[in-house]
């Protein structure tokens, strides 16, 4: 199952909010992942608040990046999308 991710918010807590392609929004925990690597190489908030999209799914500097069936599959439902005032991160944020 593809579905590309086509914006993304990260959060200081290392908690991505994700819209799909398919209309879905859903929050992804990145906690598990950066303590070992290669994502351990984004684990200050510095780093990890530089999230963007390309290619369909979440990349940081550096070429880190996690598959989208991942971000899918092991992602849970969002209640609501972001309010208005908060713009979801697109694939431009570089």
């Amino acid at each position: 199952m593809l579905i590309d991710v086509v914006h993304v918010k990260p959060y200081l807590d290392f908690q991505l909010e994700l819209e799909f392609a398919n209309g879905e929004f859903r929050f992804f925990d990145m906690r598990p992942l950066i303590a070992v690597t290669p994502w351990n190489r984004i684990a200050s908030s510095a780093v990890f608040m530089k999230a963007y999209v390309e290619y369909g799914t979440v990349v940081w500097p550096g070429g880190i990046d996690v598959a989208s069936d991942t971000l899918y599959l092991d992602s849970y439902g969002a209640l609501k999308k972001s309010n208005g005032n908060e713009a979801m991160g697109t694939g431009t944020g570089k």
